[in-house]
């Protein structure tokens, strides 16, 4: 193909495959972002999915693509897969649609996990903190079962608790724009409070283990 160049809209031939997922990529669309040549005198073309190819991708590859750390907007093919097209939308339409879909699969790459966590954060802006802590309150006080055992499962800068030090779980007191979620506990005959990002529910075969594990990878990851 003689004449290609950066910008010019590009269609995948039918019957070619996505070289790292395997799946059938043919008809999907996109521009040139660049022409390198590489070794053996083949001709890679960079490509950038249009926003319509976007949109009509599977759920199940971009999560494959987070999971794998690659980038499910843009693909490297040679020029022999690839022929030309005509534009179907701009690249304003393009931005949004991605900025769309890292929103949508901001956790695919923590797998199960991420499923999960996204669930609990529907519809919340994450770059607003508190709505994302709002949200886990409101998930935590529906699923979890009080009171539960726990163990401090994390290094206690201060206070009369410590890391391996057992408790139970009594409920949820506040929320923290530092702390995130503080439950109250008990230990021994003493009430404390403390981040339940410090803490592991005890009972591995009790749905309170999964859902305090799911708030903690949140935590450490937001």
């Amino acid at each position: 193909m003689s004449g290609i160049k950066m910008g010019d809209a590009v269609v995948v031939k039918q019957g070619i495959n996505d070289p790292d997922l395997g799946i059938d990529i043919g008809g999907w669309q996109g521009r040139i972002l660049d022409v390198q040549a590489a070794k053996g005198g083949e001709i890679l073309v960079h490509i950038q999915w249009d926003s319509v190819t976007l949109q009509q991708m599977p759920d199940s590859a971009i999560e494959q693509c987070e999971g794998q750390g690659l980038d499910w907007a843009e693909m490297y093919l040679d020029m022999g897969e690839i022929e030309p097209a005509a534009p179907r939308d701009t690249e304003a339409d393009v931005a949004r649609m991605r900025e769309k879909l890292a929103d949508k699969f901001a956790w695919s790459y923590l797998g199960e996990p991420g499923k999960r966590i996204r669930q609990v954060l529907v519809g919340v802006d994450e770059d607003e903190e508190m709505d994302a802590l709002s949200a886990w309150e409101e998930y935590l006080e529906a699923n979890l079962s009080f009171p539960f055992e726990a163990e401090v499962d994390e290094y206690q800068e201060k206070g009369p608790l410590q890391a391996g030090d057992r408790v139970k779980v009594t409920g949820i007191g506040l929320v923290d724009d530092m702390y995130g979620i503080i439950v109250d506990v008990r230990h021994e005959r003493k009430k404390y409070a403390l981040p339940l990002c410090d803490l592991a529910a005890i009972d591995r075969r009790s749905p309170n283990r999964q859902i305090v594990d799911d708030y903690r990878v949140w935590f450490a990851n937001r």
